[in-house]
């Protein structure tokens, strides 16, 4: 693995998880860990700390009553830590990523921001190597979580999630906690797998990308969707927009940023946090819209460094840009902050990994 680090930054930590899982992320790493979660819970208004202990045990109901296999990891990951939020943490979900795949140099390419109001997911960010029955792969997250957001199996494909558009029953910005809290008694009694499972089901099992395209096109999920994925050989990309047991796949415009394309009635687009209650319905969409455009018309390269990473796909909540490519094992990751400041920027160095490929 060469990993070039400059100086003035701190590296972002590369771990060999094949012996042990993801569990054993918590143990090398407890005080990580525990910095994640108080970051990350630091976010909310004071004394909603009071009420973690009740939402990690319906989060932990409803992960119980889904389709997962890692269910008992995140048990292990919590008994570990010895302390709450780990479940809430592992139900969460991201709010406003972009995504872009495309081919430079003859090999297809992803690149992704991910967008999360925490602090401290760009700061504690790592990249784990672990195995599967179809072989390793490289997931980009952090310690106590127990899904793949971002990842790359060399020689098999790439991918990573977007958080799909909110279904709403109403159209006013104040009423999004309503249409967020029925979304989320609706979901209750879903027992399928978590988006973030699936993934790393797929990462695990997929011998290729038509494999891992299948399996992410069919299996039933807890709740919608977006995948990007992308092979090793030319042609091999697309974006799956998924509801809980429906897929539409695309192949031309390979980009993704929180909406369906084309949009569709009653579907949203996500926004940021800060615009949540102030957004009116069309402005998402159209921003969504332009985050797209922005990363689609980028005359660069993804494979050579972090450029396309600008306003407005670089947004308040930006906290780690990812490029990836199958074809060559190819890794880089760079975490970033706000740290006070209106944009956030790079708070580690980029970290570069060529994966080995079987």
């Amino acid at each position: 693995m060469h990993a070039p680090t400059p100086p003035d930054l701190p590296p972002i930590p590369v771990v060999d998880l094949r012996d042990g899982g993801l569990p054993a992320h918590v143990r090398l790493d407890p005080e990580r860990a525990r910095g994640l979660r108080d970051d990350c819970l630091g976010f909310f208004p004071r004394g909603v700390g009071l009420v973690i202990p009740a939402g990690d045990a319906l989060a932990r109901r409803w992960l119980a009553r889904s389709a997962s296999p890692y269910v008992e990891e995140i048990a292990a990951m919590a008994a570990a830590l010895g302390v709450s939020g780990v479940w809430v943490l592992n139900a969460s979900y991201q709010w406003a990523c972009t995504a872009l795949a495309r081919e430079e140099g003859g090999a297809p390419w992803l690149a992704r921001t991910l967008d999360w109001p925490f602090p401290g997911l760009g700061r504690r960010v790592t990249v784990a190597r672990l195995a599967g029955p179809a072989g390793d792969y490289w997931s980009v997250g952090w310690p106590g979580f127990a899904g793949v957001l971002t990842g790359l199996a060399p020689g098999r494909f790439a991918a990573c999630i977007n958080q799909a558009p909110m279904r709403r029953r109403t159209l006013h910005p104040w009423l999004r906690l309503y249409d967020m809290a029925a979304n989320a008694v609706a979901a209750w009694p879903v027992r399928h797998l978590p988006p973030d499972h699936l993934l790393r089901r797929v990462f695990e099992t997929a011998a290729d990308h038509g494999v891992a395209r299948r399996m992410l096109e069919s299996v039933p999920v807890s709740r919608p969707v977006i995948y990007t994925l992308v092979g090793p050989r030319p042609g091999e990309r697309c974006v799956i927009e998924r509801t809980e047991e429906g897929a539409a796949i695309r192949t031309d415009d390979t980009t993704a940023a929180n909406d369906w394309s084309p949009p569709r009635p009653a579907w949203e687009a996500r926004m940021p946090a800060n615009a949540f209650l102030t957004r009116s319905f069309d402005e998402a969409a159209t921003m969504s819209r332009v985050r797209q455009d922005q990363i689609a018309g980028f005359d660069g390269a993804v494979s050579k460094g972090f450029d396309w990473v600008v306003p407005p796909v670089l947004n308040p909540y930006t906290r780690i840009g990812v490029s990836m490519s199958p074809a060559t094992g190819l890794l880089r990751v760079v975490g970033f902050e706000a740290d006070g400041a209106a944009l956030p920027r790079p708070v580690t160095a980029v970290r570069e990994v060529v994966c080995e490929i079987d």
